[in-house]
Parts: structure tokens; C-alpha cells; sequence
């Protein structure tokens, strides 16, 4: 018969935990609640525990760990219940129960414990920032004081639902000239080095009379063919030395002042980060998160260095006592029309809304530009790609054909 290991709250609200054996976990509740007592764990204990301990272990791994679409997906389900007027610690373990990501549902097991030691549930998740963030943890804690708890969960969602949309856009639009580019340069290296060297003894002794182009494309051919693990060492290790390089902090301003430099990105990551910047402003404001912590919170996740840097420039000028928009004015990160109309919000005390209709106004703004970034950037690549396609395919027929020509 197997055994589970319980832990009950008696009638004189005191917590034990102990043993059971019965023949499912439904029959060992029962006999539990037969004693008087309320049920609140029971975990089977089985025999080959080392193994099952392994198994769980090669089931994290192969789980990866918690991505925001998990997090989405426990603040909709527990706003869900908590309106239902199930009480958080059961909300938590009911959602645990339906969680099939084995990391996650620790996460969420270890929330229920936090909660149960009777800690505020924006503590608890304060101890999982790379899952609950700054700005996640503060809206919570504010709602545990205003009691909405409900109703922030719901804002909270929406914007975490807004972010993962907005984060797929941009790295659609990435992911096809990427693909299109490592196309174009793995048919150039097809050709100069396993099709142009077929042409080496048709075209040997008769360099009087091949064009420059041919001539140019054999020497890099013959320099790929006898150089190529050289060629393809110094290509890795350039490939890590740049990712070493933006992993600096010299190197990740560089990339985020390139990203606002780029004629055709600029645009559409200036939309990005506005949008990304006000609505996690205005989320705060609604919120009732003190102004610094907001400005603090802003600036980390507007996800841009130089942006980072003029959040921070407003946090130092409000914590001097001046207004918001003084540094904003200043600044040619923000177009001068949002700081007129954030400096009215703040004049009118409708701060909050009025970055709200910005950050909506923004976020169409970022779904155009993308479309107009893919729709550009499409025909570029293709007439980049059959450009060089067409060049090497030129280079090699217009000898033949000059040949045939002398032959005749």
C-alpha cells in the first residue's frame, strides 16, 4: 500500500505533518479529514526515491526553465480564482496541480510555502526577479495595500501579454533577413568553393583572355580552397569575439546607440522603446507606485542604455523636487510633442491616462514600422542576394562563351 507523507492544520490551528498509507491520494485525504483536520499537502512517498529524484531532475532539463508565457499564464489563472473568492494559498496550489512545467510548479509550491510562513505574497515573489520582475513585485505590493488585488492581477497580465506580443514582432522582423543573409552567404561560399574550381582546367592558360571578374573571383576561390580552416577558424572566432564585445558595457551602448542610428531600424526601435518605456510608466502611475520607484523601475526595463540614461536623468531631477518633464524637454530621445503633452498630464493630474493613450498611440506606431521594416527590407535582400548570385554565375559563363567565340 503506498505511503504519503502529509501536512494537516488541526482544530487548535497548529501544523503537523507525519505519514499516511492508503491505496490512492483521494482515500488518504479522506482518512485525514476523518480525524478532524484540514489537508494541506500530501505527497507520495515511493520506494525508488533516489530514482525518482533522478527522473524529476532529467525532467527539469528537458522542461528548460520558465519563460514569461508561464508567468502570463499563473497571474490570468490566479486573478481568475481570486475573483472566484478562493483564498490565495488554495488558489496557488490548485494552479501548482494544472502547472505541467516541473521548475515552475516548484516555483509556484514554494509561493504556497512563503504565503502559508505568513509573508506578503509580493515578498514571496520578490525572490524570483528573472520570472517576477521590479515592476511585477511593486504593482502587487501596491495592490496589497489599496486591497485590488484581483484587478492589478488583470493589469498585470495585460501588459505581460502586451510585452511577449510586442517582443514577437520584433523578432519576426528580425529573424528573416537573418535567415535570408546566411542564405545569400552560404550560396557564395557554395559556389567560389565547390562550383569554380570545376572551371579551373577549362579555364588554365587562357587568363589573357578572362575578364577581370573571373579573374578576381579564382583568386578568392583558390584562397578559400587552400586557406579554408584558417578562414573558417578566424570566422568563429570573430563570430565570439564581437558577441564577447557586446557583452561589455562599452560594447551594449555601442549596439543600443547603432540600434537609434540605423536609417531603416531607427525608426522602429524608437517606437519600441517609447512604447515599451511610457506604458510601464503609466502601469506604475495607475498603480499608485511612489514616482522615483516608478522612474527607477522605468528605466531598467525600457530596454535601451541610452533611454536607461534619460530615465535616470528625470529620476535625479524629481528627486531634487522639479517636475518630470524639465529633463524630458531637454532630451531628443522623446519627440517634443509627448513631453508637451506628459508635462499636461502632470500639470492636469491625469498623468497616468494620459501616458496610457502614448504608449497605446506608440504601440500602432511599432506594428506599422515593422511592416513597413519587412516589407523594405525583403527586396533589398533578395536583389543583394541574386546580385552576387548573378555575379559569380556571370563571371563563369562569359569566358565560356568568349572561348567558344576564339574557337570558332
Amino acid at each position: 500500500m503506498p505511503n504519503y507523507r502529509y501536512q494537516v492544520r488541526t482544530a487548535q490551528n497548529q501544523v503537523q505533518v507525519g505519514v499516511v498509507s492508503a491505496d490512492t491520494v483521494a482515500t488518504a485525504a479522506a482518512v485525514l479529514r476523518n480525524q478532524g483536520v484540514h489537508v494541506l499537502s500530501l505527497t507520495p512517498i515511493n520506494a525508488s526515491l533516489g530514482n525518482n529524484k533522478a527522473l524529476q531532475k532529467l525532467r527539469e532539463l528537458n522542461a528548460g526553465k520558465p519563460k514569461q508565457k508561464h508567468v502570463l499564464d499563473f497571474t490570468t489563472q490566479l486573478s481568475v480564482m481570486i475573483k472566484a473568492g478562493i483564498n490565495l494559498r488554495a488558489a496557488l496550489d490548485g494552479i501548482a496541480e494544472q502547472t505541467d512545467h516541473s521548475t515552475f510548479k516548484k516555483i509556484i509550491l514554494g509561493l504556497k510555502t512563503d504565503v502559508e510562513s505568513g509573508k506578503q505574497f509580493s515578498d514571496a515573489i520578490a525572490r524570483h526577479p528573472k520570472l517576477f520582475g521590479p515592476l511585477y513585485v511593486n504593482m502587487v505590493r501596491a495592490s496589497e495595500m489599496s486591497g485590488s488585488f484581483a484587478k492589478m492581477l488583470d493589469r498585470i497580465a495585460g501588459y505581460i501579454a502586451q510585452q511577449i506580443e510586442t517582443r514577437k514582432m520584433v523578432v519576426g522582423a528580425s529573424i528573416y533577413p537573418g535567415v535570408i543573409g546566411t542564405m545569400a552567404i552560404a550560396v557564395t561560399v557554395f559556389l567560389l568553393t565547390f562550383v569554380l574550381p570545376r572551371f579551373y582546367a577549362v579555364f588554365e592558360g587562357k587568363e589573357e583572355v578572362l575578364p577581370f571578374a573571373t579573374k578576381f573571383l579564382m583568386g578568392i576561390s583558390k584562397f578559400m580552397v587552400a586557406n579554408w580552416p584558417y578562414i573558417l577558424g578566424g570566422a568563429v572566432m570573430g563570430f565570439v569575439g564581437v558577441f564577447a564585445f557586446l557583452k561589455t558595457e562599452v560594447g551594449a551602448f555601442w549596439a543600443d546607440r547603432t540600434k537609434l542610428t540605423v536609417p531603416i531600424l531607427r525608426t522602429m526601435f524608437r517606437s519600441l522603446y517609447i512604447s515599451r518605456s511610457l506604458q510601464t510608466m503609466g502601469q506604475l502611475i495607475n498603480a499608485g507606485v511612489p514616482m522615483l520607484d516608478t522612474l527607477a523601475i522605468t528605466g531598467d526595463i525600457s530596454g535601451n542604455r541610452l533611454y536607461k540614461g534619460m530615465w535616470r536623468s528625470v529620476y535625479s531631477s524629481v528627486k531634487q523636487g522639479k517636475k518630470i518633464t524639465a529633463p524630458l524637454m531637454k532630451t531628443r530621445l522623446l519627440p517634443r510633442a509627448v513631453s508637451q503633452m506628459i508635462a499636461a498630464g502632470e500639470e492636469s493630474g491625469k498623468l497616468g491616462e494620459v501616458l496610457d493613450e502614448i504608449s497605446v498611440f506608440y504601440s500602432k506606431q511599432l506594428k506599422e514600422h515593422i511592416k513597413a521594416v519587412t516589407s523594405m527590407i525583403e527586396p533589398i535582400m533578395i536583389i543583394v542576394m541574386g546580385g552576387v548570385v548573378g555575379f559569380i554565375a556571370m563571371a563563369i559563363i562569359l569566358p565560356i562563351f568568349k572561348m567558344s567565340q576564339v574557337v570558332k
